[in-house]
């Protein structure tokens, strides 16, 4: 499989955006695949994966897991892999929640494996502070929608007794006062 360029540095600095976008939500989890990691740190797939495997103790099932077939397959048009059927990987990918990311940096020490530590917690915070934020403005719209549908009920009897006001008379005239005997 053919490496892709490494990430400088300097452009990891910028690439919270650029590794948000390599976040998956698999299993109801938010995730990484071992191909984008293994390019962010600038090392091939198979060292990050025997890496791995030399530590498996360090990443148990809530850190990482193995893409079943249907979830790889389903991800091959979303990610750059190789295809299996023509020499590429013979396993499904490894995906890492953000426990198993930082894991990770007890297994890649390199400097480039630091810097890319940071910005991938960096960017794993600022989801989960978009999500919290999301969920707190849905918070506030579902309590304004309940306030406004308890208010509509009232405004509706407001507009029925202002109707019926401005509403013509009818085209008998009215008396007021008692009818006598004539």
């Amino acid at each position: 499989m053919p490496h892709k360029k490494n990430l400088t540095t300097s452009s990891l600095a910028a690439s919270v955006q650029l590794i948000e976008r390599r976040i998956y939500l698999i299993r109801g989890q938010k995730v990484m695949i071992d191909v984008d990691l293994a390019e962010l740190y600038g090392v091939p797939t198979k060292h990050l994966t025997q890496g791995v495997a030399r530590n498996m103790k360090r990443f148990p099932e809530d850190f990482m897991f193995r893409l079943r077939k249907e979830e790889a397959d389903s991800l091959r048009s979303q990610i750059v892999t190789s295809n299996p059927g023509h020499g590429g990987t013979r396993y499904s990918p490894y995906a890492f929640t953000e426990q198993g990311v930082a894991m990770l940096s007890s297994v890649l020490k390199s400097e480039q494996a630091i810097e890319v530590n940071i910005a991938i917690m960096r960017a794993f915070v600022r989801l989960r502070q978009m999500l919290e934020t999301n969920e707190e403005l849905n918070r506030k719209f579902a309590a304004v929608i309940k306030t406004l549908s308890t208010h509509d009920k009232y405004f509706r009897i407001v507009f029925d007794e202002l109707k019926k006001l401005t509403e013509k008379p009818s085209s008998s005239p009215r008396r007021i006062g008692f009818k006598g005997d004539s």
